[in-house]
């Protein structure tokens, strides 16, 4: 079980999650509530890193956003500072996946002065791997339209077994082998979707979300990783995020889908162990 806190920072209380013995580790992702239970994602980074997972604002017990724009990208980063500072760190790593990855581009790009090192994955940075065929996001790819009737299900539907089964097959769609799904959800985690950032994000932010341009400015060292059939956001975009950022290294999972850490998981973690001996002084 991870060890719950509540940190009082000059922005407001944040609920956070600690775990693991090292250097100091912040991961989240955008949109998603932790509990005690931890993170399938966070949990991979425990036996190398004293992993601080945070839950954002409008997330679990953290402060509200009183104004609609505290739920953006860059005040997320500014929280995140606010974290790190109260914490007493003058530096510490970030790990974030699909949007949390799209985060930690963002926290790179702001303030990359506090980070030691990135690991990003699963993540694009721009909007346009929702117009990629190969995204089930996109009205070109052959998933898309049953993604909707589920999201139409998720949304309107009062019965429980029929939204629990929705929700089940559009994980299913996400992974590389569904069949293994309840190999990869047998131990319990958390990670409970919060609606407000996501239709903050869907709606406000994403529209115009485009980094590629600002990448050449991160000069910490990155970690790119991406599953070689990710339905999500396409490997060619890990790979575009690669290409754009001067010291980076990019890690390619041919068996998988959206979720490397579950799908492959012992690769994934011997890409940890080689995060873990990196320095801000690395070059890739």
């Amino acid at each position: 079980m991870w060890k719950r806190e509540i940190l009082d920072t000059p922005r407001g209380k944040f609920e956070i999650f600690l775990k693991g013995e090292g250097e100091p580790t912040c991961i989240t992702h955008l949109y998603s509530e932790f509990n005690e239970l931890g993170y399938y994602f966070a949990d991979e980074f425990t036996d190398y890193f004293k992993v601080i997972l945070v839950n954002l604002r409008e997330a679990g017990n953290s402060c509200k956003a009183e104004k609609e724009y505290l739920l953006s990208m860059d005040e997320a980063v500014y929280d995140l500072e606010a974290i790190r500072d109260t914490l007493g760190y003058n530096k510490w790593a970030f790990g974030g996946h699909s949007t949390g990855g799209m985060l930690g581009l963002k926290y790179g790009i702001i303030a990359q002065n506090s980070l030691t090192k990135l690991i990003v994955g699963g993540a694009a940075a721009s909007y346009k791997y929702m117009e990629h065929p190969d995204s089930m996001y996109c009205h070109k790819s052959p998933l898309n339209k049953r993604l909707l009737e589920i999201l139409e299900i998720l949304k309107t539907s009062k019965n429980r077994k029929e939204r629990v089964s929705a929700s089940k097959e559009w994980t299913n769609m996400s992974l590389y082998n569904p069949d293994k799904r309840e190999q990869y959800f047998k131990k319990p985690s958390s990670g409970k979707t919060i609606a407000k950032r996501l239709d903050y994000y869907s709606y406000t932010e994403l529209p115009t979300f485009d980094l590629v341009s600002q990448l050449k400015d991160i000069i910490v060292p990155v970690f790119v990783y991406g599953g070689a059939h990710d339905a999500q956001c396409p490997f060619v975009f890990s790979e575009e995020i690669h290409l754009n950022l001067h010291n980076a290294v990019l890690f390619k999972f041919n068996f998988s889908n959206h979720s490397p850490f579950m799908e492959e998981k012992e690769k994934f973690k011997q890409m940890i162990s080689k995060f873990k001996i990196l320095d801000s002084e690395h070059i890739l």
